[in-house]
């Protein structure tokens, strides 16, 4: 497996709306690189997890304001993609 495909796909995100997503849709929600696009994302799904991905829908998350003492700045900027795979297919990820 190429590293650069990890690079892409940095965690899955696991809460009670992706795992109902997960068990009803079929559908996977991960963080990816803000600079990936969504063939990029298909590829890396496809590649790691050995599964055919039907469709992706990417979400920018904005970055938010966050304060240390006297010192204001912004978190970072993320992406979340949510993955929606083939029939009968499914990822284990736990």
């Amino acid at each position: 497996m190429d590293t650069k495909y990890l690079e892409i796909i940095k965690a899955p995100v696991v809460t009670e709306k992706s795992a109902h997503l997960a068990q009803e849709e079929g559908k996977y929600v991960f963080k990816v690189d803000p600079k990936a696009s969504k063939s990029e994302i298909k590829n890396a799904v496809e590649k790691i997890f050995k599964v055919k991905v039907e469709e992706i829908s990417t979400i920018t998350v904005k970055p938010k304001k966050r304060r240390v003492g006297r010192y204001a700045g912004l978190s970072n900027r993320s992406k979340k993609a949510i993955v929606k795979l083939a029939e009968g297919q499914t990822i284990d990820l736990g």
